[in-house]
């Protein structure tokens, strides 16, 4: 990885998480997207699970930006690109949990 790209990872990442999920958010509201699987609300488990993928997606970033074999020859950048991966999964975290947590349409 280039160090540009290790510092900006984190927030790129959100960015693509929140389109995503609230993309599909829209989604299920705009073609109201109904249903039910096993007794749960369809569009409800569909959140759900891009709220988790979302932030598995992030947790894995910050995995990888702490392992050695992806660390930046400077400390510097280091540092820096670790706390925007933690700055990008708590933001994803923080943001995208409303939809878990929040009725899906009105």
């Amino acid at each position: 990885m280039t160090d540009i790209l290790r510092i900006v990872a984190g927030p790129l990442a959100w960015f693509a998480a929140f389109s995503t999920v609230y993309g599909l958010h829209g989604l299920i509201c705009g073609h109201a997207i109904d249903g039910a699987v096993l007794g749960f609300s369809l569009p409800r488990l569909l959140m759900i699970a891009a709220f988790l993928v979302s932030t598995a997606v992030l947790a894995g970033l910050v995995w990888v930006l702490h392992a050695s074999r992806f660390a930046s020859a400077s400390a510097f950048v280091t540092f820096v690109s670790r706390a925007t991966g933690w700055v990008g999964l708590v933001a994803t975290v923080w943001t995208l949990s409303p939809t878990v947590m929040t009725t899906y349409c009105l």
